[in-house]
């Protein structure tokens, strides 16, 4: 599994529409940025840290149809960009990811 954080306004805009180019610095970049179990934490506390309202999504890199590429990223590891829209029918699941003492609380299902 590889997984995609959303604030609660993309969240709600792939509801609607059922796909989209991800987060503004999705679209700037050029591709929807994912991340792995080992690499979700630390992308919340880079990334995200103090918001709340945020969804994280369960993709399943081997059914995905999309351009799915491993390329280099924080510190040289490899990091899971997807070159195309994020589609709803393709998320395993979205769960909701509160703040606690300042830490964003991970659903048991990130593994």
């Amino acid at each position: 599994m590889i997984y995609k954080i959303l604030r609660a306004d993309e969240w709600a805009a792939l509801q609607a529409a059922g796909e989209t180019p991800g987060a503004p610095v999705d679209v700037a970049d050029g591709y929807v940025h994912f991340s792995t179990a080992a690499q979700v934490r630390e992308t919340a506390a880079k990334h995200f840290t103090g918001t709340n309202g945020l969804m994280v999504l369960a993709y399943d890199e081997e059914t995905m149809t999309g351009d799915l590429r491993w390329e280099p990223s924080r510190g040289g590891a490899l990091f899971p960009h997807l070159y195309g829209p994020l589609r709803l029918s393709e998320m395993v699941w979205a769960k909701p990811l509160p703040l606690s003492g300042g830490q964003h609380v991970f659903p048991e299902d990130v593994v």
